[in-house]
């Protein structure tokens, strides 16, 4: 296991303050403000701590309210709407400095059979085929105004290999492509056998991407490029099947609209035989500075 892993599994595992308490720390991110993949997946664990371990979430539905301030520790308390004979449902609300920053409704399900049928996973060369973060991003060096972002990125990244089919939007900018985006990912170490951690993971990982269709359909580089500014503004995902987050995902991305400052993104993420394991839908502040 890498040490990246394993120091971003240390910011998955909450500290327990009291009953339905946890209390998390922040890494640092390329934006000055926590990432929000990070709150998502804390507030999943915080979640999953309170749910009978036969019970897997199937969905999550979150707000991301304010920014959050990576200086400061981040408590999430959570609130135990249901627990019926199939499902249980959470709320969680992370606090920081007095004020709710992100807010998130999870559900889980106990194990049942029933109908079965899935969207195809499209066509997408081998993972093992593509470059890493480490040998893509100091290609686009003379994108980036600061000379440390190259540096930057390959760290906020450094716990999950994660491998571009296609160049980024910030290696085409001035360019207008499709709206679709692949990327492979997985996490750079083996993870325990616990699903609620891959299923943590995932979403960890979910919130890096996803608005990358937005920015290729206008040509724009994105926030690290610095011509667009923003931030997510809610995030669902639809878990359908199990999965390992420690073996290759294909996160297959695409935007079917941007107005009003915003941008849309859906998606799906596949595991490397084919099967359909979660559906991300996530809308995001989009904004070209003036």
């Amino acid at each position: 296991m890498s040490a990246a892993l394993d120091s971003l599994l240390d910011l998955l595992d909450l500290e327990p303050i009291e009953r339905d308490i946890f209390r998390g720390t922040s890494r640092s991110a390329v934006v000055p403000r926590v990432f929000g993949g990070q709150v998502a997946a804390q507030a999943l664990v915080a979640a999953g701590r309170t749910v009978p371990a036969d019970r897997a979430a199937h969905s999550l539905h979150a707000y991301f309210l304010r920014a959050g301030d990576p200086g400061a520790p981040i408590v999430y308390s959570v609130d135990r709407i249901r627990d019926g004979k199939s499902f249980t449902t959470r709320r969680v609300v992370a606090v920081q400095h007095g004020q709710p920053i992100f807010h998130l409704s999870a559900s889980f399900q106990t194990y049942e059979d029933g109908l079965e049928h899935q969207a195809d996973m499209p066509s997408s060369p081998d993972p093992e085929t593509l470059p890493t973060a480490a040998e893509m991003l100091p290609r686009y060096a003379d994108r980036f105004s600061d000379p440390g972002m190259v540096d930057r990125l390959i760290e906020a990244r450094a716990a999950v290999d994660l491998r571009y089919v296609d160049a980024p939007p910030f290696g085409t900018v001035g360019e207008a492509r499709e709206p679709r985006s692949q990327v492979w990912f997985r996490t750079n170490g083996k993870l325990a056998d616990d699903p609620l951690l891959h299923v943590c993971m995932a979403t960890y990982v979910s919130d890096m991407t996803l608005l990358d269709s937005v920015l290729l359909a206008h040509g724009l580089g994105g926030w690290a490029v610095g011509d667009v500014v923003g931030a997510s503004l809610d995030h669902a995902m639809w878990f359908h099947r199990p999965f390992r987050a420690d073996e290759w995902l294909l996160y297959d991305q695409e935007s079917p609209s941007a107005s009003g400052g915003r941008g849309l993104g859906q998606a799906r993420i596949y595991t490397a035989d084919g099967r359909l394991a979660i559906t991300v839908i996530q809308e995001g502040v989009v904004r070209v500075p003036r």
